[in-house]
């Protein structure tokens, strides 16, 4: 039942009663109006290019509330034995664990998504991104207050939270399925089948009628349905979720998964909706596209468009500068490539709102794809933190974490669970005396690189420099253009000795 209610200019909080006849019996639905208790400027802060953002698994940070290990009821308890199943971690896990993160000069989180995911055993949902209720923290996360109070805690260290949404797909065992409110709530997997994940296809000024739409109606995986936001009913639901999910939790920004599968202009339309009640807050819409123009196609201000099109996206994932950082750390080749891409940053209208990154949950452990050299993982931290963008760093590569096992095993060897954060761990990565050597010196720079990153506004703001590498050596420049302003120069040197830069 949908009901849609014009509220008068004036309408003062409280609760509305709602009562539907029925043959069996009349029922009835109690709705709070709620008045708006959040305080302007302690959330819905968005986030900059002031900002490192640490980007989270909560199954696999910490387990601090082993009692929500398995819920009966639920499909999928924890199996520690098995990668790619449920670990335990929660909110908890994570609370107990912010003076780790608070101490590293992290100043926000991005979680992945803790939407209920009560997926089967044998699919697993761990990872968040097949939702069975939008409006429910998966209970072996936590509780709704439980999340509430951990945002408050990160707010309380100046911390900011950005929470992972998806209204692309939700999962197959979400309640909707049993009886989908609308018959064209969901794209036909029968009409469509499983989306052929080709980006450019939505954007293309050439594609086929039938490849845009494979895109774009086309299922994620056969157990994550695709949403039809044309539905204008499912549109409201899922621009409603987002506001209150905002205003309930008091989240500072949002990133998108999966942002150019969906319907474009309803995207769009999202962004603004968002905006216009929070306009201090952020989104960052997962781009994962082949190349750089294709990239800077979602964000607005683009001007290369042939369709009209603007996403109204500020930031967006910086695919491309992950692509140069891994090859350019590669075989002590240099960064050229590195080089090359920025000066594509004509394209966007501001680069410097894309979100940087070695590695996320998606790819492999960025020390395994720079072959194991920890030494590279610590020279491309410090790119990250002083090129320009917003850096996103992911859990365990300020350790120099590798995959945990083989690829043919699965995305678990990717995502292994943080020593310590578990009551049998024989060791913890949170205490220093427990670190290996190597984990030791790669968080120790990263942190030194963090803290003073907090202020160096030249670094946050300021114009980019760069040189053409040479001899395996990249030199580039932050700078401030005005009289007595700071600069930052940055060597790069990839070779075995010192090289004199003349």
């Amino acid at each position: 039942v949908f009901q849609t209610l014009d509220l008068a200019p004036d309408v003062q909080p409280g609760t509305l009663t709602f009562r539907f006849d029925h043959p069996d019996g009349a029922l009835t639905h109690a709705y709070e109006l709620r008045p708006r208790t959040r305080q302007p400027g302690t959330y819905a802060q968005g986030f900059s290019s002031e900002d490192v953002i640490y980007l989270m698994m909560p199954d696999r940070f910490a387990n601090g509330d082993v009692a929500n290990d398995s819920i009966p009821g639920y499909l999928e308890g924890v199996d520690r034995s098995d990668v790619n199943a449920r670990q335990g971690g929660d909110m908890r896990g994570v609370i107990a664990r912010l003076d780790y993160l608070d101490d590293l000069g992290l100043t926000a989180i991005w979680f992945t998504p803790v939407f209920e995911n009560d997926m089967t055993p044998e699919y697993g949902a761990y990872h968040g991104y097949a939702a069975t209720d939008m409006y429910a923290i998966d209970p072996r996360f936590g509780t709704n207050d439980e999340f509430i109070e951990l945002v408050d805690a990160c707010h309380a260290r100046g911390m900011k939270v950005i929470m992972d949404m998806i209204h692309n797909h939700v999962g197959d065992r979400h309640w909707w399925m049993a009886d989908p409110p609308t018959s064209d709530w969901f794209n036909s997997w029968e009409e469509y089948g499983q989306t052929n994940s080709v980006g450019a296809a939505a954007l293309d000024p050439y594609a086929s009628d039938s490849d845009r739409d494979r895109l774009l109606n086309g299922w994620f995986v056969r157990e994550m349905p695709d949403l039809n936001q044309k539905n204008e009913l499912l549109a409201q639901y899922l621009l409603q979720k987002t506001v209150w999910w905002i205003e309930h939790s008091g989240i500072d920004g949002i990133r998108m998964d999966t942002y150019v599968y969906p319907d474009k202009d309803y995207m769009a339309r999202w962004v603004d909706y968002v905006m216009a009640e929070f306009p201090t807050f952020n989104i960052v819409g997962e781009a994962w596209l082949q190349r750089t123009a294709h990239q800077a196609y979602w964000q607005t201000g683009f001007e290369g468009h042939t369709d009209g099109y603007d996403a109204r996206l500020r930031s967006v994932t910086d695919f491309q500068v992950h692509y140069a950082l891994v090859r350019g750390f590669q075989d002590h080749s240099s960064l050229f490539e590195l080089y090359i891409q920025l000066s594509q940053d004509y394209l966007y209208d501001h680069p410097n709102d894309l979100v940087t990154f070695l590695d996320n949950h998606d790819v492999p452990r960025y020390r395994t794809q720079v072959g194991g050299d920890a030494a590279a993982v610590r020279m491309a931290l410090a790119v990250l933190l002083t090129t320009r963008g917003i850096p996103q760093v992911y859990y365990g590569t300020e350790l120099a974490f590798e995959n945990d096992g083989d690829e043919a095993l699965g995305h678990g060897v990717r995502r292994q669970t943080m020593p310590g954060g578990w009551p049998d761990d024989d060791r913890s990565v949170f205490e220093a005396a427990d670190r290996t050597p190597e984990e030791a010196l790669t968080v120790e720079h990263f942190r030194a690189l963090a803290q003073w990153r907090k202020t160096a506004e030249v670094v946050h703001d300021g114009r980019l420099t760069q040189f053409v590498p040479r001899n395996g050596t990249y030199v580039y420049f932050r700078w401030e253009d005005e009289p007595n302003g700071d600069a930052v120069m940055v060597v790069v040197n990839r070779n075995d000795e010192p090289y004199d830069l003349g």
